[in-house]
């Protein structure tokens, strides 16, 4: 069965940075784009990033782009989020997901918090 559990959320002050990582089971990793999701209190869920099954192909929302890196390790069923840079606009819950079958597979997400 899949399973996707987020880690490394916390809270950290603006211009901080804090480094996701999502552990990926019941599937092949490998073959397979991961994405990085985040909602914030009040509003619709919101892409962030995604990467290719290899790893060569990341992409951003603008909004965070040059401040975050999305990156995955195959050999660990890992992907990873990188957040510099962080503003209190980032604050939110980010989920990483995968798509299979046409659904689109959660983890419980974990709280991002950026507060001075």
């Amino acid at each position: 069965q899949v399973q996707l559990v987020e880690s490394g959320g916390g809270l950290v002050q603006p211009g901080g940075s804090l480094r996701l990582s999502c552990a990926a089971s019941g599937f092949t990793f490998s073959s397979y784009v991961m994405y990085w999701y985040r909602q914030a209190p009040g509003k619709e869920r919101e892409l962030v990033a995604y990467i290719s099954s290899g790893g060569g192909v990341p992409n951003y929302a603008g909004s965070v782009k040059g401040r975050f890196t999305i990156s995955r390790d195959n050999a660990k069923n890992t992907v990873y989020l990188q957040m510099n840079s962080l503003k209190s606009e980032d604050t939110a819950v980010y989920y990483c997901s995968v798509a299979r079958a046409g659904t689109f597979f959660w983890g419980q997400g974990t709280q991002v918090t950026v507060s001075s």
